[in-house]
């Protein structure tokens, strides 16, 4: 039976590394497959890595159907066994919802690969779908870590150095780089504690580490 399977990490966790280890496996094995992303940091209809790995994929936009798209590529003698759906956390409910009935109507294998949570630690519209309806939800075993060391957590929105949790959702960026240059807009993975402190690796080198006072008058 086919399953609708969703892979889910903080940045830098490897989820478009699994993703296109899953294709080439699935491919290896004479399957045919469909590749998506949106908003890639490598451009357009791209899917890559930060490994430096990349394949060519077929872009999502806004108003993407994937039902259609299936079917359409069926009708035409299209052979289709699965899908690989990268930056899934991009997607909208309601093509979460057709990936769903792909599954369920077609028997068509899915693999979405996202993140869970914003630059605010609120969750994507669309993994909030995905958890609702996968089959199967696998957190990946590759921690991200913190800049002090701890396992990352939380997803950081930097701009021009200083970490903001306001403004647009969907920003492209890339992970900072923390011996650049601060990036116009860049993103850093953070343990908890440091993402609730807003305490980027930059701004650690800047300020005094100690606790916090406590909240006592």
């Amino acid at each position: 039976m086919a399953e609708l399977h969703f892979f889910t990490g903080t940045m830098d966790s490897g989820k478009s590394t699994l993703a296109l280890q899953t294709n080439h496996n699935h491919a290896a094995r004479g399957r045919v497959g469909r590749i998506f992303t949106t908003h890639d940091r490598a451009g357009e209809a791209t899917l890559s890595s930060r490994l430096g790995l990349t394949h060519d994929a077929l872009e999502v936009a806004t108003d993407f159907d994937f039902w259609r798209y299936v079917v359409d590529s069926l009708t035409r003698g299209e052979r289709i066994d699965y899908l690989i759906c990268d930056e899934a956390q991009f997607y909208s409910p309601d093509q979460i919802d057709q990936l769903a009935k792909v599954v369920d109507e077609l028997q068509i294998d899915v693999f979405a690969f996202g993140i869970l949570t914003d630059f605010r630690s609120e969750l994507f519209p669309g993994s909030r779908r995905l958890v609702e309806l996968a089959d199967r939800m696998n957190v990946l075993q590759v921690e991200a870590l913190c800049w002090c060391g701890k396992r990352a957590t939380h997803n950081a929105r930097t701009e021009n150095g200083v970490m903001v949790v306001e403004g647009e959702v969907i920003v492209v960026g890339d992970v900072d780089d923390h011996d650049a240059a601060p990036a116009e807009v860049a993103y850093e993975v953070l343990c908890r504690q440091h993402h609730r402190r807003r305490l980027t690796a930059a701004r650690a080198k800047a300020v005094s580490l100690a606790p916090e006072p406590l909240p006592f008058g």
